[in-house]
Order: structure tokens, then C-alpha cells, then sequence
């Protein structure tokens, strides 16, 4: 069965309703009621129309959606000048607390009013959950849905899922596994996880001795990778057996051929690894906030409580491009909306025990050296 599921990291918006930088200049005060129109900037499935287009009816509204596939890209278009554009923005869990809220990027929600929710999510989100907070603990600066463990992927029928967690990345410099490996396009988690490989925490400011390992390391892992590609490529390489595994994945990547029956593919995070506390993985956690627009839509606050609904928040979780756990499965009138096959897509088996022996994303301070050594050594490839 061909994989030809969009690519999330070709960063393509569903149905048309992409909006480019340079054609938003008429919206604002002047373009139309701001109460009937809403502009969200994303990550692919919030800009999905089976997740938008009930909330246009219901509202009557405008909504606009733009899909990009890299935090700091979408947060220096506020900085640019877009936040009297944009009402929401969805990016992952550091950038909110440490970035957008210390600039007046975004503006905190009514915690009466939003808190509450936190209390039918899944126990990990629990309120006051850190991530959706300033670094005071006071203000609450967005909405949890979207999350996942994501360090690697693996064929089970060529390595096993025990191998591959007790192994964990030295599997990627096994010399007997060069050549049948792929790497996923995904800068950000690449830097990631070739500090991990190179035994080094990312999320740290790193010495001359440590970058200069991180350099080695990555020169080994791409010049030993069979390919480099979007997610629709190595999940099909993986189903063709043209690789047996990929550096950076899980189940946001892996899950459309999961769900296409292909459940040998499974996303591994290791049992141990260089990260704080020893664990193994990085996982990731979606914060969608309020624009600091001063001409924010009303429609803002609506939508945050909108996808809080059960029925909808499993439209989010099975957007299309990939399919993720939502932190709104904590209400068991979410949950059974779930079917046996969906919660195999999303690896809700092992969920708990791979997010506990995850580290959650964070900000590499160094990121541009790293990504400047990454991205020299990924050009030696020829």
C-alpha cells in the first residue's frame, strides 16, 4: 500500500487556506469585524477543515490557518510585525514561557476561566501544569492538547522493540547498521538527538571540547545514513525494507503507517540515555496562546475552549498528516471516542512508560553553532 500521506515537514496548509506572509496586509481594524474572523498560526491539524470548518458554521467566522513546521520561524514572524495579525499561535512547550510571554508576544488567558479544563486532561498535565505557565506560576499563558515521545523509529520485524530500547542510539553507530538508516528531516530534533548520540545533554550551554564531539558525531551519522528525507519517505523506505530504522521519529511520524496496518513500524524511545536523570527520550507538548494582537478576535478564547470538546479533540488527534495523543483523553468521554485500531496508531500501550522516560523539548542555548556544525556535516555527503 503506497504511504503518500502529506508530509507535516513540508509545512503545506490544508485545503487552500495557507495564508502567505505577504498577502495577510489587509487584515486588521480596517479589513472586517474582527468578531466573526480568527487567524491561527500552527502546526499542521489546527488548519485542518475537519477540525475548522464545524467551528465556522457554529460562529458564522472567518477562520484563516497557517501551517508552518518550526517554532522560532513562527515566532519571529510576531516579532517581524504579525502579532497585529495573528490571535493564536500553537508551538511547542518552551517557547511560551521562556520566549513569547518574557517579550509581550502573547497575553496570559483568564485562569478561572481556562484552568479548570486542566483538571479533565490526563494526569501529567495537571494544574498548575508548568509548561502552561509563566515562570512565576501565576499567569497561564496557553491550552495543552497535542503530545508525544519522539526520539526514534524502528521496523520490529528486522530489530526488535527490546533490542532497540535497551540499545538505544548507539544503534545508529553500530557500523553493521550503516547504510540501513534514514534521517528525517527535522533540524530542530536533529541537533537533539545528535548531542544524544555524541552522549551529550542538548539542553545546556556546551564547551568548545563538547561541540567539537557534537561535530564528529553528526559527520558519522549522515555520512552513514542511507537517505534523508520527509516522513512519507521513511515510512515508506521502512515498509519497502529499504532501511530497517530513522534517527528522529515516533508517533507523530510513524503513525499514519501505523494506521495503515503497518504496526511492526513502532516509534522506541531508549530506556536510558545522557538526558537529565538518565532517561532515554525527548518528548514533545504543544502550548497554543493569545496573540498580544491589540485588536485580538473574541473568536481567540472561543476556539481554545472549542477544541477542549471531546468530539473535536479527537478530530485533533486525527487530523490528517499524523495522528497524536491528546491531552483531552483524560476525560473518559474523550477517550471512548477512541477506536481499538486508533489508540494502536498512536502506541497508547506503552504512552505512560515512554513519556516517563522522556525529557520534555526545550531550547538549545547554542542551537545556531550546533545547527551551523550539523548542517556542514550533513554537506560532506556530497
Amino acid at each position: 500500500m503506497e504511504l503518500n500521506r502529506r508530509s507535516v515537514l513540508k509545512g503545506m496548509a490544508a485545503s487552500g487556506l495557507a495564508l502567505a506572509g505577504t498577502s495577510l496586509g489587509g487584515i486588521g481594524p480596517a479589513f472586517a469585524a474582527r468578531e466573526k474572523e480568527l487567524n491561527i498560526l500552527c502546526w499542521e491539524g489546527y488548519n485542518s477543515a475537519q477540525v475548522l470548518d464545524p467551528f465556522r458554521t457554529e460562529y458564522g467566522a472567518t477562520v484563516k490557518a497557517e501551517s508552518l513546521t518550526n517554532d522560532p520561524t513562527m515566532i519571529n514572524r510576531l516579532r517581524a510585525g504579525e502579532i497585529n495579525i495573528w490571535d493564536l499561535i500553537n508551538v511547542n512547550n518552551p517557547w511560551a514561557r521562556k520566549v513569547m510571554f518574557p517579550e509581550k508576544l502573547i497575553k496570559p488567558l483568564p485562569r478561572a476561566e481556562f484552568e479548570p479544563y486542566f483538571d479533565k486532561m490526563l494526569p501529567m498535565f495537571k494544574p498548575p501544569y508548568k509548561w502552561a505557565m509563566d515562570e512565576s506560576g501565576t499567569e497561564l499563558l496557553g491550552m495543552c492538547q497535542r503530545f508525544g515521545p519522539y526520539s526514534f523509529v524502528v521496523n520490529t520485524d528486522k530489530i526488535s522493540r527490546d533490542t532497540a530500547e535497551k540499545t538505544g542510539w548507539d544503534l545508529f553507530l553500530d557500523p553493521a547498521l550503516a547504510g540501513k538508516y534514514g534521517i528525517l528531516e527535522s533540524d530542530d530534533w536533529n541537533v537533539f538527538n545528535i548531542f544524544v548520540l555524541a552522549g551529550i545533554d542538548p539542553f545546556k550551554v556546551h564547551d568548545e571540547a563538547e561541540l567539537a564531539k557534537f561535530s564528529e558525531t553528526a559527520k558519522t551519522v549522515f555520512k552513514n545514513a542511507k537517505m534523508i528525507g520527509d516522513i512519507a519517505t521513511m515510512n515508506q523506505a521502512l515498509v519497502s525494507g529499504e532501511i530497517d530504522l530513522h534517527l528522529t521519529g515516533g508517533t507523530y511520524s510513524v503513525s499514519p503507517a501505523r494506521a495503515d496496518g503497518y504496526l511492526n513500524l513502532r516509534g522506541i524511545t531508549p530506556l536510558k540515555g545522557p538526558l537529565p536523570g538518565g532517561k532515554g527520550g525527548i518528548a514533545w507538548i504543544e502550548i497554543t496562546s493569545t496573540v498580544n494582537n491589540p485588536n485580538l478576535s473574541p473568536l481567540a478564547q472561543t476556539f481554545l475552549k472549542y477544541v477542549q470538546e471531546p468530539e473535536v479533540a479527537h478530530r485533533v488527534a486525527f487530523a490528517e498528516g499524523t495522528y497524536n495523543p491528546v491531552a483531552q483523553m483524560g476525560n473518559p468521554e474523550c477517550f471512548k471516542l477512541f477506536t481499538k485500531d486508533e489508540l494502536e496508531a498512536i502506541q497508547w500501550d506503552s504512552l505512560d512508560e515512554e513519556m516517563a522516560r522522556s525529557v520534555e523539548y526545550d531550547i538549545v542555548p547554542d542551537y545556531d553553532k550546533a545547527l551551523d556544525l550539523m548542517n556542514a556535516a550533513k554537506r560532506l555527503r556530497g
